[in-house]
């Protein structure tokens, strides 16, 4: 049995700070899109195992291939890592994870459907800031997320954008709103440049995201508002924006 894939993911749970609370709050904006993004991953599965009742916080591999087993000695390990971790959802879905991990390269059930990874989403909000707990919203610690229905996240729009360099470009304290630079040739799909203004205790600050790969600041908004620019704008979604920073990173450091 190749254990790597598991044990791989066993290491990323044991890193992980799970009394976090700085970090949870450091990490607010991009803790909400992963887990928006993991319920429309989970729901996606759920949909396609018939398993909309376990939704959202479950052990897809349950649904999947029921004979998939951790190993035991890995079993163990997850247990002293889990040893304090709360709450249960947040335990059942980290030995689902390292479960998954398993049925990926051990299942014979027969090949995957082409669905996105259900539990990396998860596993990389823990990583930056620990888990979260369910009451009627669900509590990131620092960041509110609705739970919705598996319907409604059905038809969620997907965050593909899971690089850590493009999460922490989304992070930033105050109330966002994010802006597409678009002209001719340029449209909202493809700008010359995305803005960000943000609103934190009664002071406004407009920021570009520059070739340097980070925030700083501009003029382009109050200079528009005063008739100076002639460079249009649109408001634009969060997903849009951080599909906008991982091209521009990948562009311009030539990762892929």
């Amino acid at each position: 049995m190749n254990v790597e894939p598991s044990r791989s993911v066993l290491r990323r749970l044991r890193a992980v700070d799970w009394s976090d609370e700085g970090g949870a709050w450091r990490h607010e904006n991009s803790r909400a899109c992963l887990m928006r993004e993991y319920l429309r991953r989970a729901a996606l599965w759920a949909d396609h195992c018939g398993a909309e009742r376990s939704w959202p916080f479950f052990d897809l591999a349950e649904h999947v291939d029921a004979a998939v087993r951790i190993p035991a000695g890995i079993a163990a390990e997850l247990d002293e890592v889990l040893r304090g971790v709360g709450p249960s959802s947040v335990r059942t879905t980290c030995r689902a994870a390292v479960r998954w991990a398993v049925l990926r390269t051990e299942s014979p059930a027969g090949p995957l459907p082409d669905l996105p990874d259900p539990y990396e989403p998860l596993l990389a909000l823990y990583e930056r800031g620990g888990g979260f707990f369910v009451e009627e919203f669900i509590d990131l610690g620092g960041a509110m997320v609705r739970l919705g229905t598996v319907e409604s996240n059905l038809a969620a729009r997907p965050f593909l954008t899971l690089a850590p360099a493009t999460l922490d470009a989304l992070d930033a304290e105050g109330e966002i709103t994010y802006y597409a630079k678009i002209s001719e040739g340029y449209p909202r799909s493809s700008p010359r440049g995305i803005v960000r203004r943000r609103v934190d205790d009664g002071r406004t600050y407009d920021e570009v995201f520059t070739r340097n790969l980070r925030w700083e600041p501009t003029e382009y908004l109050r200079l528009y508002e005063l008739g100076h620019n002639e460079v249009d704008h649109v408001a634009i979604t969060e997903i849009e924006a951080a599909a906008f920073i991982e091209s521009t990173t990948k562009r311009l450091t030539g990762s892929r």
